[in-house]
């Protein structure tokens, strides 16, 4: 969306920008990565104000910023927009690090600018860039200040945890399947590595910046938990401005609940951002931090018990065990759990997968607080056990080899059903 001119009125010191903004292409390059962007100014500026937007998690081009790159260079800021690097940057691999000295290239290449104030060129960030603006920051002093969009004052596995648990509790889901999603399957995604960057603590380096930062956050983010967010700003900044808007998402989208995107970024948003970077005042401040339904909580470290590996050989023992009712004819309850087990498991791997695509969107029906899918792997399991129960009956009878090894899967299925919340409630 491209927002009018007339609703962002450019300060005097920058009449240049009433006419437009132009725009140039740039190249830079770290670690051997070249990367695009576009610088975005207005039309025979001289002496402006630079700033480079820095993208939040997932793949972006320049393209995704633009509408607010020319809103700044409506009011006389050079803003540099860039496509993210796709080298080194996955959904299983990134570097914050790497993320960082990428903005610090793009510092260097908007302050070489004939039109720019070197002495003047501040980094933005979004959300995942709110980890990465300060870092780059903290790493240099030609970076003259900050500002921030939905940033994180939490480890990312800690705010990952408290987004996944408002969007099952916004689906209607609670109990079990909420536990399993926010906490386990979390706790396992980062203690198997798959999480990269899980344990990143913004807090030190927040601490380290002597440059001002304006921090900005919606009231009704639900990705970012921006009651602790601003206070931790608050407490670790030396020179801060921290400002709320009521009626604004993560990304500073007007919304309704945090979770939809209505036309238009919150009032004042943008000009505020454009009056800061001209002139930073000398005086920190802070609004008042917004309230949070539920404050959010340490992905805490997996037990002896509960490592990936481990996890994985249980369930080729699972499979294993219930696969070898299916071979030749068997007493009936064996028959039962064979059938019941690998049902059971079979389906929590494949809605496991289905949770972690979808953040639990497109699961159906919800009843009493589980959607169709959950509750009916819950009464698989129920059905597991009681098979269980009448195949440890058989077995004591004939004390078979065959039955022997069903009746040990089912007494493994036990406690790793619990363990997953398919015997919880």
């Amino acid at each position: 969306m491209i927002l009018a001119v007339t609703a962002l009125a450019p300060p005097a010191s920058a009449s240049a920008a009433s006419a437009g903004a132009g725009a140039g292409e740039v190249t830079f390059t770290n670690g051997g990565v070249t990367l695009h962007g576009t610088v975005v100014a207005p039309p025979g500026g001289s002496k402006l104000p630079g700033l480079v937007m820095v993208h939040g998690s997932g793949p972006h081009s320049r393209e995704d910023y633009r509408d607010q790159a020319e809103a700044f260079a409506r009011q006389g800021i050079a803003t540099l927009i860039y496509d993210k690097r796709t080298e080194g940057y996955s959904q299983f691999s990134r570097s914050y690090s790497t993320l960082a000295d990428d903005a610090l290239a793009a510092v260097a290449a908007l302050r070489k600018r004939p039109d720019v104030d070197p002495a003047r060129v501040g980094v933005w960030g979004l959300s995942e860039g709110g980890w990465v603006a300060p870092l780059a920051a903290s790493r240099s002093s030609d970076v003259a200040f900050v500002v921030t969009l939905g940033a994180n004052g939490v480890e990312p596995s800690r705010q990952q945890a408290w987004a996944v648990e408002n969007q099952l509790r916004r689906l209607g889901m609670d109990g079990s399947i909420v536990r399993m999603a926010s906490s386990t399957m979390m706790r396992q995604l980062v203690g198997g590595g798959v999480f990269p960057e899980a344990h990143y603590d913004p807090v030190p380096v927040l601490k380290s910046l002597r440059q001002p930062v304006l921090g900005l956050w919606g009231a009704k983010d639900v990705l970012t938990p921006p009651g602790e967010a601003v206070r931790i700003f608050r407490e670790s900044l030396a020179h801060h401005t921290l400002r709320v808007f009521p009626d604004a998402q993560h990304q500073l989208r007007r919304t309704t609940d945090g979770f939809d995107k209505l036309p238009g970024y919150a009032p004042g948003y943008l000009e505020l951002v454009g009056t800061w970077v001209h002139d930073q005042p000398t005086a920190s401040t802070a609004d008042a931090p917004p309230a949070q339904d539920r404050p959010s909580t340490d992905v805490t470290p997996l037990a002896w018990y509960e490592p990936l590996w481990l996890q994985l050989a249980v369930l080729v023992l699972l499979l294993a065990a219930f696969g070898s009712g299916l071979v030749r004819r068997i007493a009936r309850p064996a028959r039962w759990l064979s059938v019941l087990g690998l049902l059971s498991v079979l389906g929590f791997v494949v809605l496991d997968v289905l949770i972690q695509l979808s953040m639990g969107k497109g699961l159906g029906p919800v009843v009493l607080g589980r959607p169709l899918p959950w509750l009916a792997l819950q009464l698989l399991s129920l059905g597991t056990v009681a098979a269980t129960i009448g195949t440890a009956v058989a077995w004591w009878r004939t004390r078979g080899v065959r039955l022997g090894v069903l009746l040990a899967g089912g007494a493994v299925f036990v406690p790793w059903a619990v363990y997953w919340g398919l015997l919880g409630v």
